[in-house]
């Protein structure tokens, strides 16, 4: 299975790294998307390379390449959403084909600007309740919440809920379902 992490500079570095090498250690192919496909570098210097420039990648075209799509949190989620809108556009795309989809943290953001939350329960750090509920979604305030292909977190310490609920809900999606049967 592919995994793409869509980020930018500013990201918390272990809102990344956590599920990065957690997806890898569980056997996915795991590519990092940026605005322009060069490397980034998180709240306290962790640096990842770029596989993937979403200046010039369809939307559509990564929903299709990709089996699941974590937003990790900290600053970069504001970033994307107001210097890469088409990063809400890969968010949309994998919701439209009800992929998994995983963001913590600030990472609800990103969620935010794609419209992919209302009808929804959602978590994410304290601060974004209001914008959460504003955006039409019920706030719980709780390390994990799982709704259909959403999976969201609070903080860095729900990183082992998090993942779990994410491998659950990959087993439980389309995708994996057709390689079991296959």
């Amino acid at each position: 299975m592919r995994g793409l992490i869509v980020t930018t500079d500013g990201f918390e570095d272990s809102e990344f790294s956590y599920p990065f090498y957690r997806l890898r250690e569980e056997g996915f192919d795991v590519s990092v998307a940026t605005p322009d496909g060069e490397p980034v570098e998180g709240e306290y210097g962790y640096e990842f390379d770029a596989d993937v420039d979403l200046s010039v990648r369809d939307p559509d075209t990564l929903a299709e390449e990709f089996d699941l799509l974590v937003v990790p949190g900290g600053r970069a989620p504001e970033r994307l959403r107001t210097e890469a809108p088409e990063a809400a556009d890969v968010v949309a795309a994998f919701d439209e084909r009800e992929k998994p989809i995983a963001a913590i943290c600030h990472g609800a953001q990103l969620l935010i600007s794609a419209g992919v939350i209302e009808g929804r329960e959602v978590t994410g750090y304290w601060s974004l309740e209001v914008d959460i509920e504003n955006a039409g979604a019920t706030f719980i305030d709780e390390p994990v919440v799982a709704d259909g292909n959403l999976v969201t977190a609070r903080v860095p310490d729900d990183l082992p809920a998090f993942t779990r609920a994410l491998f659950e809900t990959v087993e439980g999606s389309p995708e994996a379902a057709e390689r079991a049967t296959a």
